[in-house]
């Protein structure tokens, strides 16, 4: 079974719409929780980390490390993806005021020892995906200036002046290369399940594609 644990009742409720369009509620096949990831004791196969290093803060990477040890032992895989920059510097201040307060994108070299190395684990890909998301961002804002009027009727026309400004910046911050979008593939060391080449990953990308496609159906 898969577990989600999330932050908030907002962030369930999208997930367990689609959970049920894809009919993945019989016999409890994909679990949400909302709770703080610290409070994580059961064990698996796998632990996923989306969007959510970049909030916990570099002082708090050993408490991590602890968790996913924890979780996935020795035997299990882990995947980190996460908005990172190329040396230590913070955010911006109106960034960290108006957008994500607290937050510090890490670079490679203040993840790699407290994550990774008390843990004897083993990295086995590190991708950096920044062009993609600055794409992703474009459509975004372009998704976002069609619906300019219901927002500004939903949050007032201060947050449509901030929200188009924080969607340009990133944009731009991905394509100047500010900004990175790392993923990190790793394993423990008695990991069995490490695929000798990628060709995985070319021969299921037609079916991903139609999954990818039907999600995104049930989500709207």
């Amino acid at each position: 079974m898969a577990v989600a644990t999330l932050t908030s009742k907002g962030q369930i409720t999208i997930p367990s719409q689609v959970r049920r369009a894809l009919g993945l509620e019989a016999g409890d096949r994909v679990e949400f929780i909302e709770d703080d990831y610290r409070n994580i004791r059961s064990r698996f196969d796998a632990f996923v980390s989306v969007g959510m290093l970049e909030h916990v803060g570099t002082e708090n990477y050993g408490a991590l490390g602890e968790v996913i040890y924890r979780a996935i032992g020795n035997s299990g895989r882990g995947l980190l993806h996460f908005i990172g920059m190329n040396r230590p510097r913070p955010l911006s201040a109106w960034i960290r005021k108006r957008i994500f307060p607290g937050a510090s994108p890490p670079t490679l070299s203040q993840v790699m020892p407290p994550l990774f190395e008390p843990w004897n684990y083993s990295v086995l890909d590190v991708e950096n995906l920044r062009l993609h998301y600055a794409q992703t961002l474009r459509h975004w804002r372009n998704r976002f200036e069609r619906s300019t009027d219901r927002v500004a009727q939903m949050f007032g026309e201060q947050f449509v002046r901030l929200w188009r400004l924080y969607l340009a910046g990133s944009e731009a911050g991905f394509l100047s290369g500010s900004l990175q979008l790392f993923q990190i593939l790793f394993a423990g060391a008695e990991c069995r399940q490490i695929p000798w080449t990628r060709a995985h990953l070319y021969e299921k990308q037609q079916q991903a594609a139609k999954r990818e496609a039907k999600w995104m159906h049930a989500a709207s």
